[in-house]
């Protein structure tokens, strides 16, 4: 799964990456992104647009927010088949984007919290889904998932999941509108192929996603 992850890069250098207009968008770096949180999102209109999102996807037809608590991951495996999730799919995928992500690695002694991410650290974006919820009050809110998949021989000894990490060219799959196949959007939806990837372990902190600050990517020792 994933239930947490970073994104400190420059603004700046991020909408050069993946080609949007920052706009009006203002989200401050954060080094413990957690559930229900406000999220930097790509999405697909003349070109590619950045989005703010709540993490956690609210279905059109659920009666409050709090489902949302409960999806924040898709599995890559049934996407195409849950009713929360088969609709976005085809009409409403994005690119989450990110620099890092933890996951906890079982051990004798404990879960160790481990951070993965680009040996150079640059940014990357997990394959997502939306979609728009009107609440009683008539308020509109976007919100996201993230999708995982079974994680690749590089990360198999600190977790079984992992989040979808898209490649360039996947990432220009996912965003195609014109694309409403359910199969072949999820053609991309596999683990990350290549070995570029880092994992360390940081502090035991990153367990409260109430501590959010530069140290939490620090590797311990």
């Amino acid at each position: 799964m994933c239930g947490r992850y970073t994104i400190y890069t420059d603004l700046t250098q991020l909408a050069e990456r993946f080609g949007f207009d920052a706009g009006d968008i203002d989200i401050p770096p954060s080094y413990n992104v957690a559930p229900t949180q406000s999220v930097l999102t790509v999405v697909r209109g003349e070109g590619n647009r950045a989005e703010l999102m709540r993490w956690g996807l609210i279905p059109s037809w659920a009666k409050d927010m709090s489902i949302g608590s409960r999806m924040i991951n898709a599995r890559a495996e049934t996407v195409a088949e849950k009713p929360s999730f088969r609709a976005a799919l085809t009409r409403r995928r994005c690119l989450v984007i990110a620099d890092g992500f933890y996951e906890w690695q079982k051990t004798a002694t404990g879960k160790r919290p481990m951070r993965i991410a680009m040996d150079d650290g640059r940014p990357f974006a997990f394959a997502g889904l939306w979609e728009t919820w009107k609440s009683p009050d008539s308020r509109l809110v976007k919100s996201c998932t993230i999708i995982t998949t079974s994680a690749n021989d590089r990360l198999q000894s600190i977790h079984s999941r992992m989040p979808v990490i898209l490649t360039p060219e996947a990432e220009e799959l996912w965003l195609d509108n014109s694309i409403e196949d359910a199969a072949l959007a999820s053609q991309v939806l596999a683990p990350y192929p290549l070995q570029d990837l880092q994992a360390y372990e940081v502090s035991s902190l990153v367990n409260s996603p109430k501590n959010n600050a530069p140290e939490l990517v620090v590797p311990v020792g």
